[in-house]
């Protein structure tokens, strides 16, 4: 079964707009030492749509070479046709990984029947699990009756990535699968809901925040685990600023690639041109996203922090040394106050 926490990692580039392999390595093998679940490349944090079908399955070799074998690999295989779909399908197959996640088609409307039928032919042709990954924003949304009908005619596919924002949907397909399927995955894609999500029975969730932080996301599931639902819920809350800041501050996914580049690595230029004002504002964001993640104890990030207040000092007393202090420290700013000063330097501007 498909449970915890999947990174959808981000694609490092090089200076000429290639990709960056032996940090792709680097990222990969630091997110299984820190403890994520699973990785999920090709997703949307990783920005597949941007590079070509070869560079798409050549991201997923690179992460199962590195990954040998360790943790799951969910692989995106969002191709725009069912040929490409299968050969994504075939090649993610042979090299090891769990399943793959397919959204429905996009660019076109189609009807919810011609939808069903998609995925029930390729389940019928796949040689490898599927995760159907519910994303209303950027494709074709399958509604839950279509939903429930597939996970219980189709054993090829074992779960649903839902990233629609949308809870009570959410809880709908759990009601409507878990019941008949108790082994059918039901993961959020949404990080801003994940401890309610797992509350109301959900499996874990595909989080774009555990590539940044993912000792917090993770304590956050673990504490769920143990019980400790007082602790969960409260990192939750911790979390919403950061989380706030890296998606809503600018282009997604690019207050996560700020984010990451905090933790030490480096991502080079996304293939988004970014206009000269996008570009003064991102560093007032990556500013704001260094503060966070500095007042949370990530200490690599507080050069890159700029203020006129002194930065909050973490209390050491009950943390181990080295250990995150999410747990420990004075809140940092709301995400009310975050939007409120980006929007005074733009007005300033």
């Amino acid at each position: 079964m498909i449970k915890g926490i999947y990174t959808p990692n981000l694609v490092p580039f090089n200076a000429d707009g290639s990709i960056n392999e032996d940090e792709l390595r680097r990222m990969i093998n630091w997110l299984i030492e820190k403890g994520v679940t699973g990785l999920y490349p090709n997703g949307s944090t990783g920005e597949f749509i941007r590079l070509s079908f070869e560079e798409r399955k050549r991201v997923i070799r690179i992460v199962a070479e590195e990954n040998r074998g360790r943790i799951p690999i969910l692989a995106g295989a969002a191709e725009s046709n069912l040929t490409m779909i299968l050969d994504a399908c075939k090649t993610y197959a042979d090299l090891g990984c769990t399943a793959v996640s397919i959204t429905g088609p996009y660019y076109y409307k189609v009807s919810q029947e011609s939808i069903e039928h998609f995925f029930r032919e390729v389940a019928l042709r796949s040689p490898i699990d599927i995760v159907l990954y519910n994303i209303p924003q950027f494709s074709n949304v399958f509604s839950v009756p279509v939903l429930t009908r597939l996970a219980l005619d189709c054993p090829r596919i074992v779960g649903v990535k839902d990233s629609s924002r949308d809870f009570p949907r959410f809880l709908n397909s759990l009601h409507a699968i878990k019941p008949h399927r108790p082994d059918f995955s039901c993961l959020i894609g949404c990080e801003e809901i994940l401890f309610p999500s797992l509350m109301m029975g959900g499996d874990g969730g595909t989080i774009a925040t555990s590539g940044v932080v993912p000792e917090v996301v993770m304590k956050l599931y673990n504490e769920f685990l143990a019980n400790n639902w007082n602790e969960s819920k409260r990192i939750q809350f911790k979390l919403l600023d950061l989380i706030n800041a890296m998606l809503y501050g600018t282009n997604f996914p690019e207050g996560f690639r700020a984010g990451m580049s905090l933790r030490g690595f480096n991502l080079g230029t996304t293939r988004q041109l970014i206009s000269p004002k996008e570009k003064s504002d991102l560093e007032e964001i990556r500013s704001t996203i260094a503060c966070i993640l500095a007042d949370c104890g990530f200490t690599e990030a507080a050069s890159a922090c700029h203020r006129r207040t002194p930065p909050m000092t973490p209390r050491t007393d009950t943390v181990p040394s080295g250990s995150p202090q999410f747990e420990t420290i004075p809140s940092p700013p709301s995400a009310e106050e975050i939007v409120r000063e980006v929007m005074r330097q733009l007005q300033a501007r």
